[in-house]
């Protein structure tokens, strides 16, 4: 069983030509809505991947929730953890220009109101045999207790640090795996990602725990302290972005949680995060199980 503890989103996105620059306004093409949220998409990644999943999160009392949530239930994942708060559900507003890249806000709403409480509330039940996935888009406190909790129980926990914030690097040794892209690993280490392998190998000599780096169309690379390598990307056009370091998350875990090594659950997860490039939106565009074996097995 994977949990997955962390935020709810409804995504609001807007498409433009290109990115606007500071004050500059850039006339824009569609709009849509999507459920989103990093802790919801990679629940959904997880649970497409073929895992039993449950995603403990907030909502608001606004008519918002009930989109956000609905891939959520449509797929199965178990959402006994959910509450609903006396506010607003979690905004990300989403701008993608014509070459798939993109910049987000995101307003927390009822994101914030999770707590370390939340954590003891749901989680007592992990076991040895349970993995935990977390992000950084609820309070830092209920996070650093989630991560706690897995660890006094011997449950396996996987934080991606998006977005990182001033306590990552304090937070990130909590965790047995620590997923991050390329920005986030020099915020990490402190060192560029032109380190890469020396700044990986210092960092896991210290914490002794295992990082794994997202590279985007380069694949990805993964540091133990038993040793390195890397995997590659499955080539595609992108379209939009938005879900792929998600997908990666959440695919990642449902590869370890059925058993497989940290390089093969690797090897699925980039394949995965390829594929979500390939259409817009987070949730939407999460392949499922069999693209990903089509991909793999060709």
């Amino acid at each position: 069983m994977i949990t997955v503890f962390g935020s709810t989103n409804l995504d609001q996105v807007g498409t433009v030509t290109r990115l606007p620059r500071p004050g500059e306004t850039v006339a824009g093409g569609t709009f849509s809505m999507a459920p989103g949220g990093k802790g919801a998409n990679q629940a959904l990644a997880a649970r497409r991947a073929g895992a039993e999943v449950r995603h403990v999160s907030a909502v608001g009392d606004d008519a918002f929730a009930e989109m956000a949530l609905h891939l959520l239930k449509d797929s199965g994942v178990d959402l006994s953890g959910l509450s609903k708060a006396e506010t607003a559900t979690g905004i990300a507003m989403i701008f993608v220009d014509a070459a798939g890249e993109n910049v987000i806000a995101v307003l927390p709403g009822a994101n914030g109101t999770i707590s370390a409480t939340d954590a003891d509330r749901h989680l007592g039940n992990l076991t040895a045999s349970d993995t935990l996935l977390v992000q950084q888009e609820i309070p830092q406190a209920a996070t650093r207790r989630a991560l706690e909790i897995a660890r006094s129980k011997g449950a396996r926990s996987v934080l991606n640090t998006a977005p990182f914030l001033a306590d990552t690097a304090d937070l990130a040794p909590l965790a047995d795996i620590v997923v991050a892209n390329e920005t986030e690993f020099s915020f990490l280490t402190g060192r560029p990602i032109t380190d890469l392998d020396a700044a990986a190998t210092a960092w896991v000599q210290r914490t002794g725990r295992t990082i794994v780096v997202t590279l985007g169309p380069e694949g990805a690379y993964a540091r133990t302290p038993q040793g390195r390598f890397s995997v590659p990307a499955h080539r595609v056009e992108p379209v939009d972005t938005v879900g792929a370091g998600d997908t990666f998350c959440g695919y990642l875990a449902a590869g370890l949680d059925a058993g497989l090594s940290l390089e093969e659950a690797m090897q699925r997860a980039a394949i995965a995060g390829s594929l979500a490039c390939c259409s817009a939106g987070a949730q939407p565009a999460i392949p499922t199980k069999a693209e990903v074996d089509a991909i793999q097995m060709a």
